[in-house]
Parts: C-alpha cells; sequence; structure tokens
C-alpha cells in the first residue's frame, strides 16, 4: 500500500521549484497585455477554487499551501507536489495576500483544443451554449462563467476580443468554473456563429436593449439554445446581431435602460436552458 506523499517544506522565497508562484500581481498584469511569461500556465487560489478545479480538471501541476493547508491537500493532491510554507513566506513569494491559503499552479490548455470541434458535444438532443461577445471586464467575466454553472450551460463560447477567461481574479470570481466549463475560444467569430447556427442547429438569442429587441418572454425556450451576452458599453457585436435569429430585451422599471451583463445573463439563462427545461 502506498503511503501520502508528505507537503515539501519551503524555507525560502526564492526557492527556485516555486518559480510558477513568484511575483503574481506582476506577471499577471503583464499577462492582460496578452504576454504569456508563466509557459502556458494560470493560476488558481482560494480552497474552493482549487478544490473544484482538482475535482473536475487535470490540469493542475503543483500547489502551494500554508501550513494550516498543506496536510488537507496533500491526499487530495496525489502525486502532484504539494509545497507547504508560512502564510507570511506564501505572501512574500506571491507578492500578495488574498490567497486564502492555497494557490494551484495549472497548465493551460492548448489552443487547438478550444475549438467548436473539439469541444462542442455531438449526438445531444438538448444543449445549451453561452456565447460572451467582446466582454473585457474581469468580473463579469468570472460572474457569467458562475451563471453558466448555475443554470447547466453546456459550453461557453468567447468572441477573440474577450479578456482572458483564466486570468487569476477571473476563476476566482468565477469560482474556478472558468477552468472547470469546457470552453471555445473564437478565432474568427462571424464564422463561428453561422456554424452553431447551420451545422449544430442552435436557436440564436442575444440579449439588448435596442429598439429592434423583442420581450424575453415573448421567445419560447428552444431545446438547442445558444444565448449571446455583449460588450458592457456596446453591447451586441454586428455580427451577432446578424446571426441572432432573436434579440431580446428584459423588461425593466421605466427610464432604466440596462443590466450589469451578469445579471442579464442570469435571467436570460433561468428562462432559456435547455437544462432548466430537463
Amino acid at each position: 500500500m502506498s503511503s501520502t506523499p508528505s507537503p515539501i517544506v519551503i524555507e525560502r522565497a526564492d526557492d527556485p521549484r516555486l518559480e510558477a508562484f513568484r511575483a503574481v500581481r506582476d506577471r499577471d498584469l503583464i499577462a492582460r497585455k496578452g504576454t504569456d511569461l508563466r509557459g502556458g500556465r494560470f493560476l488558481a487560489e482560494s480552497p474552493l477554487v482549487v478544490d473544484r478545479i482538482l475535482a473536475h480538471t487535470s490540469c493542475v501541476e503543483s500547489l502551494l499551501c500554508d501550513v494550516t493547508r498543506a496536510a488537507h491537500y496533500a491526499p487530495i493532491a496525489g502525486e502532484l507536489p504539494v509545497f507547504s510554507a508560512t502564510h507570511e513566506l506564501m505572501n512574500a513569494i506571491t507578492g500578495f495576500e488574498f490567497h486564502r491559503g492555497v494557490i494551484a499552479s495549472c497548465r493551460r490548455p492548448d489552443p487547438v483544443l478550444l475549438t467548436l470541434d473539439r469541444v462542442m458535444p455531438t449526438h445531444r438532443d438538448a444543449l445549451t451554449v453561452l456565447l460572451i461577445d467582446g466582454i473585457n471586464n474581469i468580473d463579469n467575466i468570472g460572474q457569467l462563467y458562475r451563471n453558466a454553472a448555475a443554470f447547466g450551460v453546456d459550453v461557453v463560447v468567447l468572441s477573440p476580443d474577450c479578456h482572458d477567461h483564466l486570468y487569476r481574479k477571473t476563476v476566482r470570481v468565477s469560482m474556478g468554473y472558468s477552468a472547470a466549463l469546457p470552453t471555445v475560444v473564437s478565432q474568427d467569430w462571424a464564422a463561428d456563429l453561422t456554424r452553431l447556427r447551420e451545422e449544430f442547429g442552435l436557436f440564436l438569442v442575444a440579449a439588448d436593449a435596442g429598439g429592434a429587441s423583442v420581450s424575453l418572454e415573448s421567445v419560447m425556450p428552444h431545446p438547442r439554445v445558444g444565448i449571446i451576452m455583449g460588450n458592457e458599453f456596446n453591447g451586441i457585436s454586428a455580427a451577432s446581431r446578424a446571426a441572432a435569429h432573436a434579440i431580446v430585451r428584459i423588461r425593466m422599471a421605466e427610464g432604466i435602460d440596462s443590466l450589469n451583463v451578469a445579471t442579464a445573463s442570469s435571467i436570460c439563462l433561468h428562462r432559456l436552458s435547455a437544462s432548466v427545461l430537463r
């Protein structure tokens, strides 16, 4: 019978084994500009997030924990390295204090795996896809993924100009779902929308408060649906507008013209998600 590997005790902030965790704040700020300095990795923090990623993916490479959590993660992590340090030393290594005692270094998926052909389910009668069009707010991306999980979304599709769904804060806000839910990162938004309509048979519904929209209640749920949520300031793109079977608005009090996109998505998903119908 094999025994659980013991946590690896860290005593120095400059330990070379911790390069993936070092100076998180500075490197993440650079990564937002499109430069990946972590060799195809992303970071996930806090116990609930790390537990979910460990349970639903195989992307974790190593864990850095404070001494109070290392014993918990050693048996869960199996053969993965679990580094143990004092809370103060973790702060010195990472450059921030909001990790809540555990950080996971994870492999980013190969971009060739994030395509419609690789991710979209086949041979399924009921399907819900959330399409995120040009959203750049870190918190909104995270909340959209959390809502997607709550309403049984099968696949999330991101337009090319969306913010990185595996950015550290986004992963935290999403409670780990931005790493756990099947995701497509589109390279050609208009072409992928056309394929989703014609090849994958999705009924595309876009949320927009413009004059051409109809009330959300007037659109009947469809067993194979794609729900498009647009940019925080500009709404849905021209490509989304052209591809949508229906453009819907959410009824609100007079004088109020919009909702936060995450809130709007939860209302649309509750109304239209095929998973709610199952």
